[in-house]
């Protein structure tokens, strides 16, 4: 694959932005206690930044979809850093809610022109092996990002990891300044072009299913820690090497999923993962209570999600394959969408409930995900046996 290793400072622009999404997840205790709030009530700084990030980047994308998409990503790479310096000034609740606006719709947009250059600079045959070594860099914010920020939080203290997030990313930044070239539509690309898009009832059935399968991993990993917690009592280096190792597993997800989608072809990809995510997420709740049984499950779950991610985004590509950007902004939309779910419904689970239902809750969440797409490739090969056999 071409120019490979400007792919691989894309996606360690999106590892950092995903880590300040993410993060949260392995401090959200410690985070609800500073800013005097319950934890569900903490669980809205995902559902925000994730809120921002699906409404915010397709806006942004559609205002700027002819603009110089080198330029974009610089700008969209800027504000990131600046609004992750303001977590050590955001000192109530509010303020932090404010901040995680800036970052979601900053870091989405750059998220999707980072993958939308990443597909172009890879040629055809390597866009799914592209698309995954972008996802590599948010599971490697897992891998990473998480749980050293987890462990480096108890010494640092919370906010100043945003600090250090903030600087590190003047890394891509130069980097993106120096080395990516500048791009533009072959085309002049208009808004009524890329809202047709939607009136596909493929693209907004697999949209659904983005959602649907994102919702289903939000509503437990957003609240992974004291859903550990709850089977054990753990430090926070014990907590910390568990993400370490789920992270691990959401890197080795990606790396598979975008091959496997290359070679096995993304529907078959989107089948497995979708499958083994259900599956995954039941057992989970059948072995709760014994740690090794959670932690194995746990491990498998993260495997099946991510390699799911970059079939989905490169079915979408190949349906639109004019511009590619239009289809990676809205479905990693629908993405934040998910995660926004997922928290929401996290946090009613455990205020209603309890903690250890997330995996129930999750597994019938995914399980929608898997129905409808064994009703859209179904329906897809009805549709072409049908048209083969049409007289002529």
């Amino acid at each position: 694959m071409n120019n490979k290793w400007v792919v691989y400072l894309l996606a360690l622009a999106v590892f950092l932005i995903g880590t300040v999404e993410y993060i949260i997840s392995g401090i959200i205790q410690m985070v609800a206690s500073e800013l005097s709030v319950t934890t569900s009530a903490a669980g809205l700084l995902v559902t925000v930044f994730a809120l921002s990030a699906a409404i915010g980047a397709p806006v942004v994308i559609a205002v700027t979809i002819n603009a110089d998409r080198k330029s974009v990503l610089l700008t969209m790479l800027g504000i990131f850093i600046l609004s992750s310096l303001m977590v050590y000034a955001s000192h109530s609740f509010e303020m932090m809610l404010v901040t995680r606006i800036f970052q979601g719709v900053s870091g989405g947009v750059a998220t999707v022109v980072a993958m939308a250059v990443a597909t172009r600079l890879a040629g055809e045959q390597h866009r799914g092996r592209a698309i995954g070594i972008i996802l590599m860099g948010l599971s490697g914010s897992l891998v990473l990002g998480v749980p050293v920020g987890t462990f480096l939080s108890e010494w640092l203290g919370w906010r100043a990891l945003f600090i250090v997030i903030g600087l590190l990313s003047l890394v891509p930044l130069f980097a993106v300044y120096r080395k990516v070239p500048s791009m533009r539509e072959r085309s002049a690309v208009t808004l009524g072009m890329q809202l047709s898009i939607l009136k596909d009832r493929k693209i907004a059935l697999a949209l659904m299913i983005t959602l649907l399968y994102i919702g289903a991993y939000s509503t437990l990993f957003t609240y992974i820690t004291p859903y550990l917690q709850a089977n054990a009592e753990l430090s926070a280096a014990e907590l910390s090497i568990i993400l370490f190792a789920a992270g691990i597993c959401s890197f080795i997800g990606s790396k598979m999923g975008g091959a496997m989608a290359d070679t096995k072809g993304s529907k078959f990809t989107i089948y497995l993962g979708l499958s083994l995510q259900a599956a995954m997420l039941f057992m989970l709740s059948m072995v709760n209570g014994w740690l090794w049984g959670v932690i194995a499950m746990i491990m498998l779950w993260m495997v099946a999600t991510w390699a799911t991610s970059p079939a989905q985004q490169l079915y979408l590509v190949t349906r639109v394959p004019r511009s590619p950007d239009i289809a990676l902004s809205v479905n990693t939309s629908f993405i934040q969408f998910g995660f926004a779910l997922g928290s929401g419904i996290g946090g009613v689970v455990m205020s209603r409930a309890s903690v250890e239902v997330l995996g129930w809750a999750g597994f019938f969440v995914v399980l929608l995900a898997l129905l409808l797409a064994i009703g859209l490739f179904a329906g897809g090969r009805k549709a072409g046996r049908e048209r083969l056999s049409e007289p002529m």
